[in-house]
């Protein structure tokens, strides 16, 4: 399957290009999601792809889709080229990589769940004993496993900029009361039905984002699912709490960046070969264990 790093194509309309999605108008009522190889970190996206990344993105996002179905319905109207609109049906470049999902109103907030403390929440946890205003247990290890699961919405900061923790308070304001309790406990209801699926395959998933939208009226699970770019994938085997976990996510990436004399800011540096190719690999692993099959493209 070939590295895609842009994708155009003459007689579409495209209406975003994030740092790894590309998303057209595909009719009135349908939006096309393009996942393409691109890599970003500390909110740089670099100049090298990951080759295979956007197949696993998407095939991932989609496994995880069909299993929250019975929580929560999603976007996803197909991933078969064949039944895209023009100009995209039938194009071989977006097989595996593409699907075709209904419009909706996106929520203004990132829905964070926790089942383990690190990242921001373990830097939060460590100057305030909370996140996100939830008071957690004294004496918690960085990785460490949670009492439970915990909710912590973020903001969605502009491009270039770092989302932000904020309080479950502050998320009803911005969205509504009844509609974030909803968007909670479906949070936390696909948190745990994934964590324990991967969990008896070999995988932690440590903490995820979703986003939701509003379509006729209704919640609808939309954007990614559960991928290596919107979680913490951790391998069960060597998990020890105490510091950072080996993972199979871009956190690879991003050791190897904190390694150089570079100031975080774009131009990203080139990747060596070797970091290009284990970076794979940790993507691959991850679908291969989660779904028990191969990636097709």
């Amino acid at each position: 399957m070939e590295t895609l790093v842009d994708y155009t194509i003459p007689g579409s309309r495209k209406i975003a290009s994030g740092k790894v999605r590309e998303i057209f108008e595909a009719d009135n009522d349908h939006l096309l999601i393009v996942t393409t190889d691109r890599i970003s970190a500390f909110d740089v996206v670099l100049p090298d792809p990951i080759p295979t990344k956007g197949h696993v993105l998407n095939q991932i996002s989609l496994f995880w889709f069909r299993k929250a179905s019975h929580l929560i319905d999603n976007h996803v109207v197909t991933s078969d080229v064949n039944k895209y609109p023009e100009p995209f049906r039938g194009d071989i470049s977006l097989k595996g990589r593409s699907m075709l999902v209904r419009k909706a109103k996106p929520l203004p907030v990132e829905c964070i769940v926790r089942g383990y403390i690190s990242g921001s929440g373990w830097k939060e946890y460590k100057g305030t004993g909370s996140v996100s205003g939830i008071e957690l247990p004294k004496g918690l290890k960085e990785s460490e496993r949670l009492p439970e699961p915990i909710f912590t919405p973020s903001t969605k900061a502009e491009q270039g900029l770092h989302d932000e923790n904020i309080s479950f308070d502050q998320a009803e304001n911005l969205v509504g009361e009844d509609l974030m309790k909803q968007v909670r406990d479906i949070s936390l209801a696909i948190y745990t039905m994934a964590s324990e699926d991967a969990l008896q395959k070999g995988i932690i998933i440590a903490d995820t984002k979703f986003e939701f939208g509003v379509r006729d009226g209704e919640l609808i699970f939309i954007d990614e699912a559960l991928t290596p770019d919107s979680s913490r994938f951790w391998p069960k085997d060597v998990y020890e709490p105490g510091g950072p976990q080996p993972s199979f996510d871009k956190q690879f990436v991003r050791d190897y960046l904190e390694s150089l004399d570079w100031n975080k800011t774009a131009p990203g540096p080139r990747l060596p070969e070797e970091v290009i190719k284990k970076t794979s690999s940790k993507y691959l692993a991850a679908y291969e264990i989660l779904t028990g099959r191969s990636i097709s493209g």
